[in-house]
């Protein structure tokens, strides 16, 4: 399958199923969207980095993200920040904070009170991942203003960060995945 959108075309062949599902919210869903099969590619990786990067604030320092779905997300941002001659580190945020040594909730270079930081997610649905990740940040001092993720479900995560202040950018929504996939159904049958 060769297109416009080679991104595109890995997450409806490697991230997208149809059927019946129950999501981490609890919701029921006929879409699954599973972005690991493609965040953890080496394709995935050299596709996503750059157009992650872009979405990044310029005065942001540290790209982070909630652990296990952003981890390979932000280290591979803030390695294509290090080839484009920026300076951005990686933070992972831990979904329960460390049960033995300092106990920490973040791990990586943390940088000093105050800094801006972008928080990447691989898929929104309703904002709750995202904003377990931002209440452990703006806890440990770091400003944030903007969540960059993959896929919006949209289904109300963009309403749910801005009542907390953040803004989403999203890669791409789930109306435009499920459109692709059936075209590409509907043309191999």
């Amino acid at each position: 399958m060769s297109g416009p959108d080679p991104l595109l075309e890995l997450l409806v062949r490697r991230a997208y199923r149809r059927g019946q599902f129950t999501l981490a919210s609890g919701r029921s869903s006929e879409h699954y969207v599973n972005c690991k099969p493609v965040t953890l590619s080496g394709r995935g990786a050299l596709l996503l980095a750059p157009l992650l990067l872009q979405q990044v604030e310029r005065e942001a320092v540290a790209v982070a993200g909630l652990t296990l779905g952003a981890d390979p997300m932000v280290s591979w941002v803030a390695h294509a920040a290090a080839l484009a001659g920026r300076d951005l580190d990686a933070l992972i945020v831990r979904k329960e904070a460390k049960g033995h040594g300092t106990g920490a909730w973040l791990e990586g270079p943390l940088p000093a009170a105050g800094a801006r930081i972008t928080l990447l997610e691989d898929v929104v649905t309703s904002g709750g991942s995202a904003l377990k990740a931002v209440h452990q940040l703006r806890q440990a001092g770091y400003e944030l203003q903007r969540v960059v993720a993959i896929v919006d479900r949209e289904e109300g995560g963009a309403a749910a960060l801005q009542q907390e202040g953040l803004e989403l950018h999203s890669l791409y929504r789930l109306s435009q995945v499920a459109a692709l996939h059936d075209a590409t159904a509907g043309a191999q049958s």
